[in-house]
């Protein structure tokens, strides 16, 4: 309850000073244009987490982390270093010194930290590169959205509406929502990658250096990005954008679907010892073994059986997932000394979920 009332508080001040700043219509004209980025970005993280989809709660948590904590942080210590700048190197000098260092420096440790904290403390919510991926995501696509608020708020107060070609909140718009909404979320990344290596890996320098990796590897193309924003030319600003960012974010989606694949031969290497168990049933192999076999499988019992029983093949299917994991975890020695009582708890788990699947799917299935 504590840590939600200083997400609000945080995030009702953020608001306040933006609507201070640009003004009432302006900033609702800048909460709306800022949905739809933010939207996409949460919408195709939900999609790369769908194996084994972390709690609601902790997304939002995340979301609220970057949307209020961390931005409310890095912008008093954005403003401070600007200040410091215009006083040490003149007037104007601040706000480079502010973009180019104190931004990239500070907003990615503020929204690492988050992720470094759910690695440390929540080991249990914590199973590799997708989940780093995942919570990196949702923080930075927290701390985006409130940064377009202002950016687009500012827009509409300056210029209007405009269009493409006179600035306003429609260039905004197709700079920051259309051309890059994914350069927050794609830095953090970065430590999100790290951070799923760390949780992955026996040797104890690994889990050290590969998260400070991903972190400097977020400060590095978050400079470079403000860089070429700030000091260069259109032409400076298109070459980092497609020679640099463009294939970065490429090869990060490739290393995102090639876990995904690899977390679906997880469960598929736990399934046969499931069945010989008697936790899974040799019908229900096959709608376990692929995403969209699952889906099918959910959405046949929901529309057969209504919403609950959609609910209860999900659990199921989750169950066998956090189960299989944890297999993975121990055959590898990185399962935590608390594997053994996980272990029992997913099992009851799986076993209260099979008890509540829809009945007549799995008479169907036997025959």
């Amino acid at each position: 309850m504590t840590g939600l009332m200083v997400l609000a508080a945080c995030g009702l001040t953020l608001l306040a000073i933006s609507t201070a700043k640009v003004g009432l219509v302006a900033e609702l004209v800048g909460i709306v244009a800022a949905l739809v980025p933010v939207g996409s970005i949460v919408a195709a993280l939900l999609w790369i987490d769908r194996w084994e989809p972390e709690p609601a709660r902790m997304l939002w948590l995340a979301l609220g982390w970057g949307a209020s904590v961390a931005a409310i942080t890095a912008l008093l210590v954005n403003n401070t270093a600007a200040a410091v700048g215009d006083a040490l190197l003149g007037h104007g000098s601040g706000d480079k010194v502010s973009a180019i260092v104190s931004a990239p420096l500070f907003e990615e440790a503020l929204k690492g930290v988050f992720v470094l904290g759910v690695m440390y403390f929540l080991r249990h919510e914590f199973d590799g590169v997708i989940d780093g991926v995942v919570y990196a995501g949702f923080v930075a696509a927290g701390f985006a959205f409130t940064e377009n608020i202002y950016y687009f708020g500012r827009a509409f107060a300056e210029h209007g509406f405009g269009d493409a070609g006179t600035g306003g909140v429609v260039t905004a718009f197709i700079l920051r929502g259309v051309l890059s909404p994914f350069t927050h979320p794609l830095f953090t990344a970065m430590i999100g990658i790290g951070a799923g290596i760390a949780v992955r890996t026996s040797s104890k320098y690994l889990r050290v250096l590969a998260p400070l990796a991903g972190y400097l590897l977020a400060v590095l193309l978050h400079a470079m990005w403000n860089a070429a924003a700030t000091l260069g030319t259109p032409k400076t600003f298109l070459n980092v954008y497609f020679l640099v960012m463009v294939p970065i974010f490429i090869a990060g989606l490739t290393l995102v679907s090639w876990h995904r694949r690899r977390e679906q031969r997880i469960v598929a290497r736990a399934l046969p010892e499931m069945v010989g168990r008697g936790w899974v049933d040799p019908a229900n192999v096959r709608r376990l073994v692929t995403l969209a076999a699952r889906r099918r499988w959910r959405v046949q019992a929901g529309r057969k059986r209504g919403r609950e029983a959609a609910r209860a093949v999900g659990d199921y299917q989750a169950a066998v997932t956090e189960l299989a994991f944890l297999w993975h975890a121990l055959g590898l020695g990185l399962a935590g000394g608390d594997a053994t009582d996980r272990e029992t708890q997913l099992v009851s788990v799986l076993h209260a979920a099979k008890a509540n699947l829809p009945a007549r799917t799995q008479d169907r299935q036997r025959h």
